[in-house]
């Protein structure tokens, strides 16, 4: 994922949740920096570690605020990729449905005599 549409993202979320005023100053401060176009190629590798790099700026460790909104963040972030893990674990153990050719070989075994 692009750094400079994941910071969009997460502008966007912490704006839906009510985030103060400083913290998405803080943002939009990072944001601007990643419109830069020497800052274009960055990519990352999820809005979860946006969030944790965002958390680890000076912002964040000076303003108990900022934090505090990156965290709350950060736990609606987990609980949703926790969600998806169970999903994906859910389908992972489901048995695979057996072939046309399985069930036409386990006819023809049991049609064959036995000698």
């Amino acid at each position: 994922m692009n750094v400079k549409e994941g910071l969009q993202e997460i502008r966007q979320r912490l704006d839906d949740r009510g985030a103060r005023p400083e913290t998405l100053r803080a943002v939009d401060a990072i944001l601007q920096r990643a419109s830069l176009p020497a800052a274009q190629p960055a990519t990352a590798n999820s809005l979860l570690q946006l969030t944790r790099m965002l958390m680890r700026t000076p912002m964040a460790n000076s303003n108990t605020g900022v934090y505090d909104d990156l965290v709350g963040l950060e736990a609606d972030l987990e609980g949703h990729a926790e969600q998806v893990r169970q999903r994906v674990a859910e389908d992972e153990s489901k048995p695979l449905p057996k072939s046309r050719k399985y069930y036409r070989q386990l006819k023809e075994k049991e049609q064959r005599p036995e000698s």
